[in-house]
């Protein structure tokens, strides 16, 4: 069950990727502040699923992990914010 449990990770870490380079596109079309803090959230995702993978941290996850996802779902509150608070 653990190769499964890798080959999601890997899978899922693959389209955190994805995204992040999908927002990028889009940034670098429009100049968008949105994009670009979308882009670096997904970004930062796709590293936490990456830690995750490390062969040491399978029996217990450091908090560093977590504070990646934290800073990433607070990029994209941040860029929400902006978006709607208007010029």
């Amino acid at each position: 069950m653990n190769a499964m449990n890798d080959f999601l990770a890997g899978a899922i870490f693959t389209a955190f990727l994805v995204v992040a380079l999908f927002f990028l596109r889009f940034w670098r079309r429009t100049k968008d502040p949105l994009f670009i803090y979308f882009s670096a959230a997904f970004f930062l995702l796709a590293i936490e699923r990456a830690l995750m993978l490390v062969p040491a941290l399978d029996e217990e996850v450091p908090s560093y992990v977590y504070l990646v996802r934290l800073v990433a779902f607070a990029l994209v509150i941040v860029a929400i914010v902006q978006k709607n608070r208007g010029r």
